[in-house]
């Protein structure tokens, strides 16, 4: 049997535009070891938004065609296709992760069939998605397709995160862009962890989402006094890891400053390399799409700035890690890491000017959902 439904593609073209449709797509019968999934559920995250979106310039959308026949288009500024060169004329089908019930099963899956499933492995902004069974977790018995959507990124990631600390030998945490769904994860993972945490957020709404969790350490980078509050903070909690949602501008060289210096004030006698204490920045996140700025002689000569990925990660830790790890998502779905949605869309309305252009806005506390058995 060959099932037939929607999927969600991003183009970029040779001349610079950047087009958003729904194609149909057959999807055959699975092999021995895959199954097919109806699409129940399928988040929204910041990484989807940045495949869906790429290089584009928002504010030069265009619409055209009507329900599944619409097709959102963008230019793209001078200067940034190259960088997306592999990406031309390739469609890229979107969505990262997602949630649905097993309709068809090849021979050596048969027991995963009528079962609720989360997947991840992209093209999740669909109706139907045939994968291997060995990229699905079934979900237990009473757990939602929208609760089991976000079962991985943000949870796993707030686990690496924690896990990436304890193997190198941190004993706290700073990490940026703190109120976002990620964010409210790592601070109940650390409090249930006894792992301290700085929080860095941009507005007092913000702050009071995760005092409201238990936060102990909320840091406002508007606020006049930042750089000496998170000094404190730092040298209170002893700090020297950091994982960054921004990117861009100066925060990233804020937090490692903060390091140095905390490090420094505790030294007994001068050192003109300044502290032996090691300071690791990972920069996970491109919220800030601003060149980054960094004064390279303010941190000592200790330190490390890197990317953090969550696939390298878990390909880095091991099998045994990563089971480890997804199992503690699985007993801690409905409460640590617990996903709230502030929209449900269909897969159709996710390519309406007006709903793309709020979600797009990755704004602090809004979290769509996409559901294509809406519409």
């Amino acid at each position: 049997m060959t099932y037939s439904g929607r999927a969600m593609y991003s183009t970029i073209s040779r001349n610079g535009v950047l087009s958003l449709k729904l194609e149909t797509v057959s999807i055959d019968e699975p092999g021995d070891d895959e199954v097919i999934v109806q699409v129940e559920a399928a988040p929204i995250n910041p990484s989807d938004i940045g495949a869906m979106l790429g290089p584009a310039d928002v504010s030069t959308l265009k619409a055209s065609g009507r329900g599944d026949q619409s097709e959102l288009t963008f230019d793209i500024p001078e200067g940034r296709l190259e960088k997306f060169r592999g990406r031309i004329d390739e469609p890229l089908a979107l969505g990262n992760e997602g949630a649905g019930k097993v309709v068809v099963a090849g021979r050596n899956a048969k027991d995963l069939i009528g079962k609720r499933v989360g997947m991840f492995g992209g093209a999740m902004y669909a109706d139907y998605r045939k994968i291997n069974a060995r990229d699905v977790i079934p979900l237990p018995d009473g757990v939602s397709a929208a609760d089991g959507a976000s079962i991985f990124v943000n949870p796993l990631t707030a686990l690496g995160f924690v896990e990436t600390a304890r193997r190198e030998g941190h004993k706290a945490i700073v990490h940026t862009a703190a109120a976002s769904n990620l964010g409210q994860m790592l601070q109940k993972l650390c409090l249930a962890e006894g792992m301290p945490l700085v929080n860095i957020v941009r507005s007092d709404e913000q702050a009071g989402i995760l005092r409201e969790l238990g936060a102990t350490h909320v840091l406002n980078s508007k606020d006049g006094d930042f750089s000496s509050k998170l000094l404190s903070a730092v040298e209170e909690t002893g700090a020297t890891i950091a994982f960054d949602a921004i990117g861009g501008g100066p925060l990233g060289g804020a937090i490692l400053f903060a390091m140095e210096r905390a490090a420094q004030n505790a030294m007994t006698s001068y050192n003109r390399y300044g502290s032996e204490t090691f300071k690791q920045l990972y920069v996970y996140g491109s919220l800030n799409p601003e060149p980054v700025t960094y004064d390279l002689l303010s941190f000592g000569s200790q330190w490390s700035i890197t990317r953090w990925l969550l696939l390298p990660f878990l390909s880095q830790v091991g099998e045994e890690t990563a089971a480890r790890l997804r199992q503690q998502v699985l007993d801690g779905l409905t409460t640590t890491f617990a996903s709230r949605y502030t929209q449900v869309i269909g897969l159709g309305e996710a390519l309406k000017p007006e709903i793309l252009k709020a979600y797009e806005k990755r704004a602090t506390g809004e979290k769509f959902l996409i559901d294509p058995t809406r519409s």
